[in-house]
């Protein structure tokens, strides 16, 4: 029998090279950075849905210090500035069971779509469509019976049910029109 691979999670973000030693600045999508992009950590090429590239490719973590809100990461692999600046742009992942599990009120960004959306009343707000990383934000695309709307996760949620696929929010007067 066929073992499945495990689930992989978006951990971080090459934004660009840096440097001409092959060096990459990279965004992390993460609460625990500093553990996910430590020396010896290993990482997976990946695309914007969490899914690994065609190659899966490896990288295997150098070096990392804090720069600008991100990192600079130096993985073996990669040599010099040329083959750094094919990775802009591009995710890492890490397998999720190398990972903290997320807790009680934390949840993956890529489990939101299809999640209820309810007010805290309980009456059904729509579902959630699809995920915006804004500056301001994660925003929540929520399908309506007519429409759609964007919910700011951060500001609006207050309470998630990962079992039941439920979140509660408590909206500021005018973002939900309760009579549609």
């Amino acid at each position: 029998m066929a073992t499945l691979p495990p689930e992989l999670i978006i951990v971080g973000r090459v934004r660009k090279a840096h440097g001409i030693r092959g060096d990459l600045v990279v965004e992390p999508i993460t609460d625990e950075p500093d553990a996910v992009f430590a020396p010896g950590r290993r990482v997976i090429a990946g695309t914007a849905s969490g899914d690994p590239t065609k190659d899966r490719h490896e990288l295997h973590v150098l070096s990392s210090s804090p720069f600008k809100g991100g990192f600079i990461v130096r993985f073996g692999e990669i040599a010099d500035r040329t083959i750094a600046e094919t990775w802009r742009d591009r995710f890492l992942l890490v397998p999720a069971d190398e990972l903290e599990p997320p807790a009680d009120d934390q949840i993956y960004i890529h489990e939101l779509p299809g999640m209820r959306v309810e007010l805290e009343s309980g009456a059904l707000v729509g579902t959630v469509i699809d995920t915006y990383e804004l500056p301001q934000g994660l925003m929540l695309d929520v399908k309506r019976e007519i429409g759609s709307i964007l919910i700011p996760y951060d500001r609006v949620v207050t309470s998630l049910d990962r079992e039941a696929r439920v979140l509660r929010i408590d909206p500021p007067e005018g973002l939900i029109d309760e009579s549609s």
